[in-house]
């Protein structure tokens, strides 16, 4: 005969169990912390694209770009967006057609510290010197009696805007660049322009357009 003594009480619900609650509650946290991951990674944000190359010193606007829509997560805030493109900045440095644009590319206009300058070569430019180029200009002084110097290197590196190609020219072809410099030598190339220096350009190895 079983007295209250003895009487064992009921075994508690399995669902009852701190352990089971505990296991449920992470899994549905497992599953929520990758729904989000996925939501995130599909969403979208619009940014800018170059249309075209861009160089140093050249003004952005709206025409030399084209608005994207691209997954960029926490990353979207690097890139220049129709919301925070500032009216009259430049390119610092070469934005490549479709190359996203971003905000350490370009910069106030106050703040520029290349200029362009036209010049024209001595002879035929190579074919792989094209918009965006990097090249050194080269110039050779122009000596009494036709006699022409030691050739020097006049800038070290400058970026080509247009590359302009006359073959119309009786003496032969004809070729101007615009080419993007730093400011502290437009005083030594007018110079070597003015007193009619033998110029050349070359592509600089191992840079890319």
């Amino acid at each position: 005969m079983t007295t209250p003594d003895t009487v064992r009480p009921a075994p508690r619900a399995f669902w009852a169990d701190a352990r089971f609650l505990l296991g449920i509650a992470l899994i549905i946290a497992s599953v929520a912390g990758v729904w989000l991951v996925v939501a995130s990674a599909r969403q979208t944000a619009p940014v800018f694209a170059a249309a075209r190359t861009i160089v140093p010193g050249q003004t952005v606007t709206a025409d030399d770009l084209r608005v994207v829509d691209v997954a960029l997560g926490s990353a979207g805030d690097t890139y220049v967006s129709p919301a925070s493109l500032e009216p009259g900045v430049i390119a610092t440095r070469t934005i490549l057609a479709g190359e996203l644009v971003p905000h350490a590319a370009v910069d106030d206009a106050d703040a520029a510290t290349t200029t362009s300058v036209v010049i024209r070569t001595a002879g035929d430019v190579s074919d792989a010197v094209t918009s965006g180029s990097v090249v050194e200009v080269w110039a050779a002084p122009a000596e009494e009696g036709g006699e022409v110097g030691e050739p020097r290197i006049l800038v070290p590196s400058a970026t080509v805007v247009t590359v302009t190609k006359d073959d119309a020219v009786v003496s032969g072809e004809d070729v101007s660049l615009e080419i993007v410099i730093p400011r502290a030598d437009v005083a030594a190339t007018l110079a070597a322009v003015s007193d009619d220096s033998l110029l050349s350009v070359v592509p600089v190895a191992g840079e890319s357009r």
